[in-house]
Formats: structure tokens, sequence, C-alpha cells
């Protein structure tokens, strides 16, 4: 008896059916070649061949002759089936004895686990060899009932509608509030400009000043040292802090548990810190009774927060479209498939209905008319037209006859055809489809990986930066208070210079902190 041995290639620059038909019409012919099986999707070779008559290199290059890139993979590993099942009834460590050591002894098992506890069992066996329905049998056999572990086919997972919602809601609440905090301070802006082109002209006497002082109603003061701007400002952004900003705060205080430092985490310190500055800066300005209102950042919070959200709830929505279109994909499986027994000249024995896991390579699956086909395979027996639109697009059934091969998930038309599965569970072009697809939302993009490690050193470098520039500035103030009396316009002459240099330093540092929230890296 000739021995056989298997081995993949990783075939490249395969476009179409066509091409594996190519390849697959062409190798059969060669010496020493005893099957071949070719995956599109997976770019994947099965060769069954006499080592005695011809190697995988040579084979590589008979596929490379074709025109196609064609390597030999190293790990013959690929082609071994992995089996979930639930095992019922067993009740002592000998049970799971039994079970494993009746499997290991049976030709095609590779490798058995059986947990107790969970009533599953792990099985990794070799398809040429044995299948899943052969399991399930010798563990009936033993006196167990088993089942498989259930897929989940929903794609719930790829969901992302809660998180869709959680930042819709958190964007439009900052947006509520936001929207008259930025008009209170344009509002600012344009009086505050008349002001200056009135200090210009220096021919307003001081009383005309003071009365356009006064009559900016928003400067007039509630209580000492409470303007009816910052009130109103306190008043609006305490909503977005607490609301708007609550799902920042608790992926901030996971990440600084695990002691990383994200994107987050510089939203909450910036905003948490401009808030709190303000709030007591408000405080003391009360406590003193000051006639000029202290200079606050209640607008910070608002509109950083609306950036932000807005970011993340349009991350999420793009990220929704593609898992819809994938859950979508997942729902084109068939559940169920007939397989049938075929005696001499193809007389049908007898048929069941089996879940398509269980479905073998090499089992005879009857597929009905208006059925869609379970697994990839050829046709045996029979004539049909089949809509193949969900893999190749083309509107045109396509004509199905004996040797055709035929997709999982396409639907058969007008007659009944006998398949042959040539690739079943996670091997059929459906599954690698939606695998590529999962493999491609899952894995990042290496300019992402590379924003993301720099957003690990970009967080504790913009907290260094501004606490230094709060010791800056109070060392300058110290040394040299003409500069900061410079900058630092407006100040009430009656608070003492130390203050002053305080307060000072603190706006800079803070300032640091909040424009670092919303620059480009952070919105990216």
């Amino acid at each position: 008896s000739k021995t056989i041995s298997k081995c993949y290639v990783q075939v490249t620059g395969m476009t179409c059916a066509s091409c594996v038909a190519n390849i697959e019409r062409n190798l059969r012919r060669e010496d020493g070649i005893h099957s071949i099986l070719v995956a599109l999707m997976a770019g994947k070779a099965e060769v069954r061949y006499n080592p005695a008559v011809i190697h995988p290199a040579a084979i590589a290059e008979l596929i490379r002759e074709l025109g196609f890139g064609a390597t030999v993979m190293e790990n013959c590993g690929e082609g071994d089936g992995i089996l979930e099942l639930v095992v019922r009834g067993m009740t002592c460590a000998s049970c799971v004895h039994k079970i494993e050591s009746t499997l290991m002894k049976t030709n095609g098992v590779l490798y058995c686990s059986v947990a107790l506890a969970t009533n599953k069992a792990h099985i990794k066996y070799d398809p040429e060899a044995i299948g899943p329905r052969d399991v399930i049998q010798v563990i009936k056999d033993l006196g167990f009932t088993t089942s498989l572990v259930k897929k989940d086919r929903s794609a719930s997972h790829l969901d992302h509608k809660q998180e869709i919602r959680q930042w819709k809601r958190s964007f439009v609440v900052s947006l509520v509030f936001c929207i008259p905090v930025m008009g209170l301070m344009i509002y600012m802006m344009v009086m505050d400009s008349q002001l200056s082109d009135a200090h210009a002209h220096h021919n307003m006497s001081s009383e005309e000043m003071e009365a356009l002082h006064s009559s900016m109603v928003l400067e007039y003061q509630l209580l000492p040292g409470l303007s009816v701007m910052n009130f109103l400002s306190f008043l609006l952004c305490v909503p977005v802090q607490v609301f708007g900003g609550w799902h920042f705060y608790i992926q901030a205080s996971r990440a600084l548990r695990h002691n990383t430092a994200n994107m987050d985490v510089l939203v909450v310190l910036a905003t948490s810190i401009a808030f709190l500055y303000s709030f007591v800066i408000l405080l003391v300005a009360m406590a003193e009774r000051a006639r000029v209102n202290p200079v606050t950042f209640f607008d910070t919070p608002p509109m950083l927060f609306v950036f932000i959200s807005l970011g993340r709830w349009l991350e999420h929505v793009a990220k929704g479209k593609t898992s819809e279109a994938l859950a979508r994909l997942i729902s084109l499986q068939a559940t169920e498939a007939t397989i049938v027994t075929l005696g001499p000249d193809n007389v049908l024995l007898s048929e069941e209905q089996v879940d398509v896991e269980l479905v073998q390579r090499g089992d005879i699956v009857k597929v009905v008319p208006g059925g869609k086909f379970p697994v990839d395979g050829r046709v045996i027996e029979g004539h049909s037209m089949v809509d193949e639109s969900l893999i190749t697009g083309e509107a045109m059934p396509v004509t199905k006859k004996p040797g055709s091969t035929v997709i999982a998930g396409s639907i058969n038309q007008n007659g009944s055809l006998l398949i042959s599965a040539t690739h079943v569970g996670a091997d059929t072009t459906l599954s690698q489809i939606v695998q590529l697809v999962e493999e491609a939302q899952t894995s990042k993009a290496p300019i992402q990986q590379f924003a993301d490690k720099l957003s690990g050193y970009f967080v504790p470098f913009i907290v260094a930066v501004s606490v230094v520039t709060l010791f800056a500035w109070i060392i300058i103030g110290f040394v040299d208070f003409e500069i900061v009396e410079k900058y630092f316009l407006g100040y009430n002459k009656s608070i003492s210079a130390a203050e002053v240099i305080i307060r000072f330093a603190f706006q800079a540092s803070i300032t640091v902190l909040c424009i670092a929230c919303p620059c480009s890296l952070g919105l990216a």
C-alpha cells in the first residue's frame, strides 16, 4: 500500500473560483498527487501526495508555474479539527477518565480533556480519520448524553448600540449646557472690546466709564464677589461635569487603577481642575467681598466634553456599521444540514438532520430546492441553478452540474442536489470572510498602535509640564513681581502680591492642561 502524506501550501494571487478550479485541475494530473483541496478565502491548498514520487517543494513549484505565489506551510497542525462538547451524566472522576481514555484510544483523536465541573469536553482530532459525529457516538456508546456547545449566532458581541446611546446622551447633555456658556463668553468678549475701545478714546469722563462698566448686566454682582456671569457659568457647568463627564470618570478611574494614563485621565484631570479651581476662586472672592470679578474657567469643561463625546459617538457609529454588516453575514449561514447515506449506484439508503457543526469532510449532503448550502462542497448528483450573489455579487443564478463547486450560504433554486462536503466548519468560505472581517476589526492599524503608545507618555508629560509651569511662575513672581504684573491685567490692587502670583501661576498651569486635552492626538 502506498503511503500518503499531507501538506499545506499557502497560495497567493487567487482572485476567484476559476483560479481554484485551475489549480485543482492541473495538479490532479501530476504524478504522485493523490488529491488537492484549495480554499479561496483562506488562500490555502491541502495536498495529499505520495512522498516516494513528489515532495512539497515541488508541489509549490507546480502551483507557481501556473502563475500564483506558493509557499509550503510548515505547521501542518492547521488541519486539526477542534470540538467542544457538553457531556451530561458524569458523576465522578472515573467517568472523566473513562471518556478520556476511550477517546484517546480512538483512531484520529489527537487530544482530549474533559472537565467534570463544567461538564465540557475539549477534543482535537484529525478530520481525515474521524469526524465530530464519530466522537459523539463514542461518548454515547459509553452511556453519556452529549451535545455541541451552542455557538452564539446572533453576533451580539458585535453590537455597539449601547455605547452609541451612551455617548450620544453624553454629547447632547454637554451640548445643551455648552451653547449658553459659549453665548455668555461671546457676549463678554464683545462687551470687553467695546470697553477697551472706550478706554482707547480717553475723552470719556470717569463717571461715564463707571456707568458703562455697571451697565454690563453680566458683571452685576449678586453677592459681593459673585457676578451673574460666574454664577450662571457655574450652574451650567455642574450638570455637564456630572452627566456629560460620567463615562470619562469611570474609564479614567479604571485606567488609573491599572497604573496607566489614557486620554480619559487627561480629560478628567483638566476639567476637574478647571472646575474646582474656578469654584475655589469664586468662594475666595466672595469671602474677600472682592469688587473686581475673578477670572474663572467654567467655560472649559462643557466645551471639552462636547468635542470629545462627539468624537466618541461618531467612532462608535462607524464601528457599529461594520459590525452590522458582519452580523448580517453571520446570519446567512445555514443552521442544519441533511446528511444522506448512499448505497451502490447512488441509491438513497437513509437521511438525517444534523447541526451544521457536525458535518464532516466527505459527508454527502442533500440540498433541496430553496434550501441553503450548509457547507462548501462539490456536486455529485443533480442539476440546478444556484444563487451565489452573497459571495460573488452576480445577480444571475449559476448552473450547477456534477463536478461543480458550491459555496456555503448560497441558495439552491430549482433542482435537488447531492453534494460531497469539502470544507466544513471554520473552513467554509463564509466563515473565512467573517473571520477576516473580525480580525480586521480587532487588529489595530500600525499608526493607531503608535498613537496609543504615545498617549501613554503624553498624559504624564502634559501633567508634568503644567506642574512645572505652576512652579516656574511662582518662582518668577517672587523673584521679579513686575513680570507677573505686566501679564496679569486687571487684578484687584487690594489683594496681596503673593496671592496675585499664585493665582496667575494656577491660571497658566490650568491653561496648559486644558489646551492639551482637545489637541489633535486626543481627538483623533
